[in-house]
């Protein structure tokens, strides 16, 4: 893979981060609740830090990426995916939020399978594993809401 051809992963990662800011903000303004407000106000938030870590990925690729594969629930894959309603209880905030992560999860890994260049399906699956520890931090979310007896 050649630096034209990262930058361009990099710069459609980014795109994607960047329209799922729109999403959580357009989500925040439609909220009547102020805890659901503030929620989807924290995953845009969420959703500009990630754009900055692929921002700082534009120089030379880093030898290993700091992010553990492992953990997942899969908690993401149990729940329907619920549309955004000014109604929305936090539990399903939650859950949106996961389904998106898992989304661009997904997105990544399929992209790392369809890769020939090993340097390119390493960076993809790198991508895939950062939005597999923010999946994993909504799940965790989702669980202490949805399941308290699980505290």
């Amino acid at each position: 893979m050649n630096h034209v051809q990262y930058r361009q992963i990099l710069e459609d990662a980014i795109q994607g981060e960047i329209d799922s800011q729109k999403f959580y903000q357009d989500a925040a303004a439609r909220m009547r609740d102020s805890f659901l407000k503030e929620l989807f106000t924290r995953f845009t938030l969420e959703e500009k830090k990630h754009e900055e870590i692929l921002r700082s990925f534009v120089e030379p690729i880093p030898e290993n990426l700091p992010f553990d594969e492992n953990r997942d629930y899969k908690v993401a894959a149990t729940v329907d995916r619920p549309e955004v309603s000014d109604r929305m209880k936090p539990a399903d905030a939650f859950a949106l939020a996961m389904k998106k992560e898992q989304e661009a999860m997904d997105q990544y890994n399929a992209l790392a399978d369809g890769c020939i260049d090993p340097e390119q399906a390493e960076m993809f699956r790198g991508l895939a594993a950062m939005e597999r520890e923010h999946k994993f931090k909504m799940e965790q979310a989702f669980v202490d809401i949805g399941y308290p007896e699980a505290w």
